[in-house]
């Protein structure tokens, strides 16, 4: 591939992930005043895990992890967020999100490509330190969001004590215990303000 078509396919691929910004996932900005967008989450999950990582199990990788964080809701361009409270067929989710995958990373030169897929597949699949802990600060975000919004897409989205902690604390215990021993009894002290005595 010439230096040029290179190029070209390199800002094809940004031009591509620009579109993200246009993503509206359920949680909102810590003020409440609107949603986020999946590029903001990304960004800002890139921003916790350079500030946190201190809070990571073992050897984790940061600047691996950061380069995760900043991939992983592309697939979002075409697959669209899912709110983690919400009832969905998560075999169409995956099916629609690898389909995705292919066609956004495959807009890359094929080195690329290839290294950007794999980082992407290795957060979808958790199995490794880095992913675990990227996935458990994709977890660990929200709830926080949520706290400091006074529990708004919580409250939109009929969330649980129960829920949260299966869907989100799972993940954030398995990847970074640290966090979610700090996180869930503050989580546990705003459910247990809404709930009759």
């Amino acid at each position: 591939m010439t230096a040029p078509a290179r190029l070209n396919a390199q800002m094809a691929f940004l031009n591509e992930a620009c579109r993200l910004k246009s993503v509206t996932r359920a949680t909102t900005l810590c003020d409440a005043s609107r949603p986020e967008n999946s590029a903001e989450h990304s960004w800002h999950l890139a921003l916790y895990a350079l500030v946190l990582g201190e809070h990571a199990p073992g050897d984790v990788d940061i600047a691996r992890v950061i380069r995760m964080l900043l991939l992983h809701d592309l697939v979002e361009i075409d697959a669209g967020d899912n709110p983690i409270y919400g009832q969905i067929d998560h075999a169409a989710v995956a099916a629609r999100e690898q389909e995705a995958a292919d066609r956004i990373f495959g807009l890359l030169p094929s080195d690329q490509a290839a290294d950007l897929r794999a980082l992407w597949d290795e957060f979808e699949a958790a199995e490794s330190a880095d992913a675990q802990f990227a996935k458990a600060l994709d977890r660990f975000q929200p709830p926080n969001q949520n706290l400091a919004s006074g529990g708004v897409s919580w409250l939109e989205h009929n969330a649980t004590l129960d829920k949260v902690e299966t869907r989100v604390g799972a993940p954030i215990a398995r990847g970074a215990p640290a966090l979610w021993d700090w996180i869930a009894p503050r989580i546990r002290t705003w459910f247990a303000a809404r709930t009759p005595h």
